[in-house]
């Protein structure tokens, strides 16, 4: 019997325990040093790949900026993000209109089995100077 995700291996299983207990997008380099401090004798090619297997797998998220990729653990549904490049800030966004759209593209063109990332970036209120408009971790559109 075949398996849709990949092995469970100790080094997975580290680096998932050390994302749930973390807030915010984390490097790997960021990873590899926080499992180090907690005892985990990890190597950081054996973080980048176990990282890359998870973020394909959907067990995290993966934002990329300025070419480096960051990672943290989100919640189980899909949902897009809106980033603070200044900060690195970050809300997930819910029932976003972008995914209407995506699918109204797709069938217009006759497209099926349709995968897309999105990741929206700014600069968020606080890096502004400036008050927030929503005081929410999530925001539904």
């Amino acid at each position: 019997m075949t398996s849709t995700s990949p092995r469970r291996t100790r080094q997975r299983q580290a680096i998932a325990e050390y994302l749930a207990m973390t807030d915010g997008f984390r490097s790997a380099q960021q990873i590899h040093q926080g499992l180090l401090q907690g005892g985990t004798a990890v190597s950081l090619p054996t973080v980048y790949r176990a990282l890359g297997v998870m973020a394909t797998a959907g067990e995290i998220d993966q934002v990329i900026s300025e070419g480096q990729s960051s990672y943290r653990q989100c919640s189980s549904h899909h949902h897009h993000h809106l980033r603070c490049r200044t900060c690195g800030h970050t809300i997930e966004l819910v029932n976003d209109p972008v995914e209407q759209w995506i699918d109204d593209i797709s069938s217009d063109y006759g497209f099926a089995c349709v995968t897309h990332l999105t990741e929206i970036t700014g600069v968020c209120p606080a890096c502004q100077g400036t008050p927030s408009t929503v005081d929410r971790t999530i925001k539904e559109l």
